[in-house]
């Protein structure tokens, strides 16, 4: 029987995304295109494959056994293929799609960009949510190129690369009232603090080390991104605790001074994983190496 190979990686994003909307989205179609596409792999596979339910789809038995099936046989495909490929990345034209938690979109993704328009302008990138576990990044089946934050239980077919450790700081306002050139850790138990919650699992870091040292702190407000937090610290008396390479960026704003935290709150690390399916492909390990040598720079430059 011959199999549409081009309807493959349909099937992936339907099983990930569990939503025909989002599917067209991510797969940049339209709806109409992809229940095409659907319709198709029906016929291909001799089954429904996914159910509509009320709040999306969900896949059939037949499905979840197809899953890791065809992951595994688009994932040799690439290694051949793609292995035989030279790459110069001068003249490449290329999308690629990347997950970054919020600090690595702040810290390292501006970086990568103003590389890449350089020496490789003809690759594109889209940045898609971290999410709360790697299983919705894309990541674990390969339709996102890579993952980056704090990369917990990976499965096997997952590679992970250690970028960078950072540590924290404390940022308050210039003109704060109380504060000198020093938080001493009765003034920081006693400030009303800006916490950052972004998705995924680095949340637990910075509670952990706070539980671990007996420091308290009492959170005014959460947010969802570091970018939230200038204007709020701008205007009151709060304090945030934000990694190093953020405070960095921050200490430029007048309106803002970066101080030690009371304690040595230790580091944290910053993780790049892919699928084992790019392991071999030229344009992926030229963006890995590219990457990695900015994550040093900017370690390096703390």
């Amino acid at each position: 029987m011959r199999y549409d190979l081009n309807l493959l990686p349909v099937f992936v994003t339907l099983m990930e995304e569990r939503s025909v909307t989002r599917a067209a989205e991510r797969l940049g179609i339209t709806q109409p295109a992809l229940s095409n596409a659907l319709s198709r792999l029906r016929e291909m596979m001799r089954d429904q494959l996914f159910v509509r339910e009320r709040y999306g789809i969900q896949p059939t038995p037949m499905a979840h056994e197809l899953a890791p099936v065809i992951a595994a046989a688009l994932a040799k495909i690439d290694e051949v293929v793609l292995g035989q490929q030279d790459f110069d990345p001068a003249r490449a034209e290329r999308l690629m799609t990347l997950a970054p938690n919020s600090y690595v979109e702040f810290v390292l993704i501006p970086a990568i960009v103003a590389r890449l328009r350089k020496v490789a302008p003809g690759i594109r990138l889209r940045l898609a949510p971290f999410g709360t576990d790697l299983g919705e990044t894309g990541v674990i089946s390969g339709t996102t190129a890579m993952v980056f934050g704090r990369i917990v239980d990976p499965p096997d077919s997952l590679v992970v690369q250690h970028l960078l450790d950072d540590g924290l700081a404390c940022v308050v306002r210039t003109d704060h009232p109380d504060i000198g050139d020093r938080i001493s850790r009765e003034q920081y138990e006693q400030m009303r603090h800006v916490n950052v919650l972004p998705p995924g699992r680095l949340r637990v870091g910075l509670f952990t080390a706070l539980e671990q040292r007996r420091l308290k702190r009492e959170v005014a407000v959460s947010v969802t991104h570091f970018l939230a937090v200038p204007e709020m610290i701008a205007v009151t008396d709060y304090c945030a605790t934000l990694p190093n390479l953020i405070c960095r960026r921050l200490a430029a704003d007048p309106r803002l001074k970066v101080l030690p935290a009371p304690v040595d709150l230790g580091t944290f690390p910053v993780e790049m994983a892919w699928h084992v399916r790019y392991r071999n492909d030229p344009a992926h390990r030229w963006l890995r190496t590219l990457i990695s040598d900015i994550a040093k720079e900017a370690s390096d430059a703390k």
